[in-house]
């Protein structure tokens, strides 16, 4: 079917009988905006259908020309823009460019007939989000959620960033103030005065106390050592640019502060000391720190996230073309996962993910990376380790969870693909461990049905079963 410009509005039910776990709820109170450019209505139904079952409200609109597109986004702004490809509109690199400019930041999905290696590395380069075969749209929801997820986090990091810009700038503007840590000291680094300011922040009850301390040797600030200063060059005084050090408060625990001031001489030109202003930046650092982890794990296992995943996989593969050491990737599906939320509620399923990746954690060595791709999908990634090993670590998780005795009873379909041997790109591994993965699950769901006898049909399995067909038509 050929389509004609148009659009969509579709609402979706308030109780969904397919309503996902756990990221979908945080966006089911709005409104998903989505523009496509695709001539066949057919697919662009499909995949408003499947983010309707996944529970989205959706608004969508469709275009066929790239100058239809640039008007709409002229007016409107969208969550994402799912295109066709290959189409007649963008068959060259130059075609994809230009597109690419046309959407600016707007995240761009491409409905592909094939996920080709080729295209996949290709259209990555040219700043696609992602791709979906138009034969397998059930996944477009997933994507759509990473999508939001990553708008999220990008909005947090803006804010935080900004809160953090303005303390900067409140120090600046307050740096004389006496809150801040402030001393001079002589030539050799002891104390000639501070003030109550620095002795609470190095944990003395007094500056009497501290600067008792420090005269008989007691706290030693190293400072000659530490500061960019090293020239005895006769000037009246000498700036000390800002840097950040670690120093021992006095029951020994360490604390981060960004010092600054200058070097002082005397009438003769002899240096003869120090004056220093010091700001506690310890809590700021660390907070800077939670944020970088935030920004590259999971929120619910704590797992490293798709981003992080798809860092390591590039750090790997590069290091094996340097030391021409395989590694490999193992890609987990728990099993089941739809069922527990609908039997048990969706505080179980969430439980039973944080069971596997418990498990996953302590599988892992320490320079082993265990991943959270998003649903019931994780993934490991194992350095300088062979196929038959991996196989090995991936028996060990499906063993463990077979032996924990919390309810539900958890299990696994595993798949194992190893670089350089079973592919040559991320792309290409990911999609040798997923072949493998459903290649096993397929085989589970063959054993669970001959396990019934004809006519006696078991409804569990036929979930399960309509499940995996549903999400996972890969083969």
């Amino acid at each position: 079917m050929i389509l004609t410009a148009h659009s969509l509005r579709a609402k979706t039910p308030s109780n969904g009988a397919n309503a996902p776990s756990g990221i979908a709820a945080s966006h089911r109170h709005r409104t998903l905006q989505v523009l496509f450019i695709h001539r066949d209505a057919d697919v662009v139904d499909a995949c408003v259908q499947e983010l309707e079952k996944s529970q989205f409200a959706v608004s969508a609109d469709v275009v066929l020309t790239l100058a239809q597109c640039a008007s709409r986004l002229h007016s409107e702004t969208y969550d994402a823009i799912v295109a066709e490809y290959p189409s007649p509109n963008w068959k060259s690199s130059q075609s994809l460019q230009l597109l690419r400019q046309t959407v600016e930041d707007t995240p761009l999905i491409f409905v592909t007939a094939s996920l080709k290696a080729k295209y996949i590395e290709a259209l990555a380069a040219h700043g696609v989000f992602d791709c979906v075969e138009s034969t397998h749209v059930v996944q477009l929801p997933m994507v759509v959620r990473r999508v939001l997820n990553e708008r999220e986090l990008r909005a947090e990091l803006q804010q935080a960033e900004k809160a953090l810009r303005n303390s900067q700038s409140l120090y600046r503007a307050l740096v004389e103030n006496p809150s801040y840590g402030i001393c001079s000291c002589d030539a050799e680094e002891k104390f000639i005065d501070v003030n109550q300011a620095l002795s609470a922040m190095l944990g003395y009850e007094s500056k009497e106390e501290l600067l008792a301390a420090n005269l008989t040797s007691e706290f030693v600030l190293d400072l000659d050592r530490q500061l960019p200063f090293r020239a005895r060059d006769g000037q009246e005084s000498h700036p000390i640019e800002p840097v950040e050090i670690e120093w021992k408060r006095k029951n020994g625990t360490t604390l981060k502060v960004r010092i600054s001031g200058r070097a002082i001489f005397n009438e003769n030109g002899l240096f003869s000391g120090f004056e220093i202003i010091a700001v506690d930046i310890t809590e700021q650092r660390a907070l800077e720190d939670h944020l970088r982890r935030l920004a590259l794990s999971d929120s619910l296992t704590g797992l490293a996230n798709h981003r992080r995943l798809f860092e390591v996989l590039h750090a790997e593969i590069c290091r094996t073309k340097r030391t021409n050491r395989e590694f490999s990737l193992i890609l987990l599906d728990l099993d089941g996962l739809k069922r527990i939320n609908d039997q048990r509620g969706h505080l179980a399923g969430n439980k039973a993910l944080c069971r596997l990746s418990q498990i996953l954690t302590d599988c892992c060595r320490f320079i082993d990376t265990a991943a959270r791709q998003g649903g019931d999908e994780f993934a490991l990634v194992l350095p300088e380790t062979g196929a038959a090993a991996a196989a090995l670590v991936a028996q060990r998780v499906c063993d463990l969870l077979a032996a924990d005795s919390q309810e539900p009873t958890l299990s696994v379909s595993v798949g194992v693909a190893s670089y350089p041997r079973d592919a040559d790109a991320i792309g290409t591994l990911l999609y040798a461990a997923d072949r493998a993965l459903y290649s096993m699950k397929s085989k589970k769901l063959r054993l669970v049905r001959t396990d019934h006898s004809p006519g006696l049909p078991s409804e569990e399995p036929n979930m399960e079963s309509q499940e995996v067909r549903s999400e996972h038509q890969l083969e």
